[in-house]
């Protein structure tokens, strides 16, 4: 068991098969930023077509809608998903500094552009999912409750993620860059994305740390809640210790156990 668990931790950072850079946007975005040289971009991971099973995973990291961590929430997460069969496309999306159409445009321009390249890139259309870390689960969830059409995915990946904008338990900085310091107490309820659960939002896995102390853990439980209650799939693991920020950090306590019970997950659809 212990050479398997070893094993498998590293055929999950090999090198990707295939990596490729694009602008995300040709031309100007359909939502202007106020910050001119922020730029939207996404690096596109195949997996070989051997392996290829047609699901692709849109990567948005965190970083409190402030910053991106792109390695450890990001690319180095690439490796793991080609090794199972799944392209994998990290996702640059721009800040909001208030504006929140700025990052949701950027994330439902990734999953437009995914199925728009289905063919090509060896994925099927109908098996695009997203996924998303602390301030970039909040992204994720958000596209996974409110968007339509093309840009809907087929199911979702949240890590320790913030869901709720109500003051009580969002992360502050989050909901400031987001929404903005004084923002309208409709917009809250808005993009508190666990209020925003229905029967058509995709299935989900959920994965926190109870002793996380900057995204209060009670932010993934309540989602889980209501996607129990609306009748979608979805998995909750809440491990004993980490913290937060762990993405794909292998001295998180837990890597190996998680790498396991998300390959599983990924596999049970």
């Amino acid at each position: 068991m212990i050479l398997f668990m070893a094993t498998l931790a590293i055929c999950a950072t090999m090198t990707a098969q295939q990596k490729m850079e694009l602008n995300l946007w040709e031309g100007t975005p359909s939502v202007k930023s106020s910050d001119s040289k922020d730029t939207a971009k996404v690096w596109i991971y195949l997996p070989d077509k051997k392996v290829a099973n047609g699901k692709a995973v849109v990567i948005c990291p965190g970083g409190g809608y402030s910053h991106l961590a792109m390695d450890h929430e990001g690319h180095q997460w690439a490796a793991f998903f080609n090794r199972y069969g799944i392209a994998a496309i990290v996702l640059k999306y721009r800040m909001p500094h208030g504006n929140y159409q700025v990052p949701i445009s950027d994330a439902e321009a990734a999953m437009r552009m995914v199925r728009r390249n289905a063919s090509n890139w060896n994925i099927d259309s109908r098996k695009v999912g997203i996924m998303g870390s602390s301030a970039g689960g909040h992204l994720a969830s958000t596209i996974a409750t409110h968007s339509k059409g093309e840009a809907k995915p087929d199911f979702q990946i949240l890590f320790y993620p913030v869901i709720t904008m109500m003051p009580d338990f969002t992360h502050k900085g989050s909901h400031d860059n987001f929404l903005g310091k004084d923002a309208k107490k409709s917009m809250e309820k808005k993009y508190s994305n666990d209020m925003q659960v229905d029967r058509t939002t995709p299935r989900a896995f959920i994965a926190l740390s109870d002793d996380d102390r900057a995204v209060p853990p009670i932010n993934g439980v309540n989602y889980y809640t209501e996607l129990y209650r609306h009748d979608v799939p979805a998995a909750l693991y809440v491990y004993p210790r980490g913290g937060h920020g762990w993405g794909f950090r292998t001295n998180f306590t837990y890597h190996i156990e998680m790498q396991f019970e998300l390959k599983a997950w990924l596999e049970s659809f």
